[in-house]
């Protein structure tokens, strides 16, 4: 993706990462949080088929490099993060970048942007045991949402096209992601380390 090698990995990884910043596997950015793979971000921001013309939400800011790469193709990027430090790393980081088409917030993903709107493009980028109800409400009818839906340990990537108000699902593949915290996600008792 073009979009991909606009944004540099390593400007989301702490100095200790930089060396690793460009393997395809996923690396620690603190609050028991990761960034993703470069493949999974290529699989999930290609699978979500971003145009210029779309609204996107993210749930999950995480280092902000799923966000800038949404961002080099969306007309605008609103992002919710749980962990407050981690969406200030992440304003800062794409404040460096000149990336200015992101909106952010701190609080439950699991429940969407927390005021009422509607995305064309939905991406969550931490485990949820389903699709939560009010992430649907805020998905366009014909609108994309790309999950990692499953349990504790392995989750499936789905896609997922909302059609006469029902989310049509599409497996794209087995993996293993973070858990999204909140009150549609996994419980409140499940608390990071580091």
């Amino acid at each position: 993706l073009e979009a991909m090698r606009q944004i540099s990995r390593d400007a989301f990884v702490g100095p200790q990462y930089t060396a690793h910043a460009y393997e395809d596997r996923p690396l620690p950015i603190g609050m028991g949080q990761t960034i993703s793979q470069p493949y999974i971000v290529a699989l999930m921001t290609q699978a979500l088929e971003v145009g210029p013309e779309h609204e996107v939400l993210e749930l999950g800011t995480g280092s902000g490099y799923q966000t800038a790469v949404l961002a080099r193709l969306a007309r605008r990027v609103y992002t919710v993060e749980r962990y407050a430090p981690l969406t200030e790393s992440a304003q800062a980081v794409l404040g460096r970048l000149g990336i200015d088409n992101v909106e952010f917030a701190v609080g439950d993903g699991s429940a969407g942007w927390p005021e009422a709107h509607t995305f064309d493009r939905i991406i969550i980028t931490a485990a949820v045991p389903r699709v939560p109800p009010p992430v649907n409400e805020q998905l366009k009818e014909e609108g994309l949402l790309v999950a990692p839906v499953g349990g504790d340990f392995v989750q499936e990537l789905i896609r997922y096209r909302k059609h006469a108000g029902q989310l049509q699902p599409t497996l794209l593949c087995g993996c293993r992601f973070v858990k999204l915290v909140g009150e549609y996600g996994f419980d409140e008792g499940y608390t990071p380390e580091g």
